[in-house]
């Protein structure tokens, strides 16, 4: 790989959209007939700029609230927070390793609407 401490992070994110393309997009067109779109995030939340992870989303989150009734800012606020917080649990679990056991959640069983809480 290469220093990326002086490199501006749109130009970040697309040297690992590249270099995904290159790894995978010869495989998938090839083996599974299909194209690819490689999904490129960053631990503060960004996202690359072909947005394909962005419009998957917003196509998520358009699909749970028609589903389950819920409003449509409910449901992307919780999505967005909810994959932050797994990237980052991901870059902090990466270096040291699972110290416990992992809690599995099913997407139906949690709740949406979360309300502010005064203290």
């Amino acid at each position: 790989m290469f220093n990326t401490s002086y490199v501006p992070i749109p130009a970040m994110y697309r040297t690992h959209e590249q270099e995904k393309k290159r790894m995978y997009n010869q495989r998938v067109i090839q083996v599974e007939h299909a194209t690819f779109t490689p999904l490129v995030f960053s631990t503060s939340g960004g996202v690359g700029p072909e947005a394909a992870a962005d419009k998957l989303l917003r196509n998520l989150a358009d699909r749970i609230s028609t589903k389950r009734q819920e409003t449509y800012a409910h449901v992307i606020s919780f999505l967005r927070r909810r994959y932050r917080f797994d990237l980052l649990r991901t870059s902090v679990i990466f270096p040291r390793g699972y110290r416990s056991v992992s809690k599995s959640h099913r997407l139906k069983d949690l709740d949406l609407n979360l309300e502010k809480v005064a203290y």
